[in-house]
Formats: structure tokens, C-alpha cells, sequence
């Protein structure tokens, strides 16, 4: 379906412009919103007429927006919820909750207006656009934590889940390297070598002490050989 704009819209076009959109994106959000008129040639004179008209309308509501977006800049939203050790919410932040944190603040936005694709399902920073007109958009920082002290963490750049897993990754590579440098320390290494030392010095002793207990037998052996011959000979 052709269209004409009769406000600025990003994706689109200019105020003014006839577009081509599909037929249910101007039947169920152009069309009844007022944001564009069928393409028709009644239409295109019914637009000319109305031209000053919503220039003008647009020029004030650009800068109402301009004071909203001066109150924006640089907020900060801090946003607690419940969440898994990995970091993944038991629920979700969407452009509604965002909207009306930002009406509790005295700062009038609608939830069309934060331009999120997808509602928040883990804890960490985000940057999240929110469009109050077509030519002013402002970026406001959203906080998702489990509480005040990690939502302080994560306002000084740091990743909560990121810093978990290094640090186990850490507590890994200190065990991998304390056996390595135990494989290798001279001081083991001698320790070991005199525990074996003496492993083979207990068991001498006892070769030794079983030797003689050997060699009295072979002499008694002998003993009663020579006495056998010396009583042959008598």
C-alpha cells in the first residue's frame, strides 16, 4: 500500500513522502495512529493543506522533546531483581517497567517510546535508546542487578558474570601451576630423594642381619663333613 507520511518517521521517510509499506503495517499502526494517509489524489491535496499546519505541530513538539531529552541525558536507572548465579533474571525488564520507572521520576515517557527489540533477561548494563520524537532520541543506562552493591559493581564497568568465571578459571590455573611448581621445586625434589635414600638404607640392615644368620649354617654344614671324615679315618 502507498502512503503518505505526514510526520517524520526514521525507517521511512520525510513528512510529506508517499511510501510504499505493507498493507497491515499501515492498516493496524500508520493508518490509525495518524502518522500517514492512503495515497490517494484527494489525499494529496488534503496533505498539502495541512502542511503548515503540522509542520508546525512537529517544530513544537521537537522542542517539548528537546526538554524531555535534556532531563534524560546521562540517567541512570537502577533496576533490582531476583536472578540465577549465571546471571539469568526469574522474569524480564520491558519498555513498560522502563517507562514507568521514568514517569515515577517526573519524566513523562511512553513505552512505544524506549525503543527496546527484546525485554532484559540477564543482569548487566544497558544502553536502551528512547525515542521522544522523531528527530530527538536520547540513550538512558539501565542497571539490572541482584542488589545495591552489585548494581554498584556493575556502574563501575565491571562484569559480574565475566569476574565469576575468571575467577574460577584463576582458581584452576593457581592449582595446575602450585603442582607444577611442586613437581619441579628443588626442595621436593630433595625431600623425595632422601625419603628414598632412606628407604634403601633400612632395608641393607636387614640384608645384612640376614647374612650371618646364612653363614653359621654353611659352617655347621662344614663342621659335621670334617667330623664325618675324621671319625672314617679313626
Amino acid at each position: 500500500m502507498e502512503v503518505i507520511l505526514l510526520e517524520r518517521i526514521g525507517s521511512l521517510g520525510q513528512m510529506g513522502d508517499t511510501v510504499k509499506v505493507k498493507d497491515g503495517y499501515a492498516r493496524n499502526f500508520l493508518l490509525p495512529k495518524g502518522k500517514a494517509l492512503r495515497a490517494t489524489k484527494d489525499n494529496k491535496t488534503r496533505f498539502e493543506s495541512m502542511r503548515s499546519d503540522l509542520e508546525a505541530k512537529s517544530a513544537a513538539a521537537k522542542s517539548e522533546a528537546g526538554g524531555v531529552a535534556g532531563k534524560l541525558e546521562g540517567k541512570t536507572l537502577v533496576v533490582l531483581r531476583q536472578a540465577a548465579e549465571s546471571g539469568q533474571l526469574f522474569g524480564s525488564v520491558s519498555p513498560r517497567d522502563i517507562a514507568a520507572m521514568l514517569v515515577e521520576d517526573g519524566i513523562k515517557v511512553n513505552r512505544a517510546q524506549v525503543v527496546l527489540n527484546a525485554p532484559i533477561k540477564t543482569v548487566g548494563q544497558y544502553k536502551v535508546p528512547v525515542a521522544l520524537h522523531p528527530e530527538v532520541e536520547v540513550v538512558v543506562t539501565v542497571n539490572v542487578a541482584r542488589n545495591a552493591d552489585e548494581a554498584e559493581r556493575l556502574a563501575r564497568g565491571e562484569d559480574i558474570t565475566v569476574r565469576r568465571e575468571q575467577t574460577d578459571e584463576e582458581a584452576e590455573k593457581a592449582a595446575a601451576q602450585a603442582a607444577g611448581e611442586a613437581l619441579f621445586d628443588p626442595d621436593v625434589a630433595e625431600k623425595r630423594a632422601k625419603e628414598a635414600e632412606g628407604a634403601e638404607g633400612e632395608s641393607a640392615p636387614a640384608e645384612a642381619a640376614a647374612e650371618p644368620e646364612k653363614k653359621p649354617k654353611k659352617e655347621r654344614k662344614k663342621k659335621e663333613a670334617n667330623d664325618s671324615e675324621t671319625a672314617a679315618g679313626a
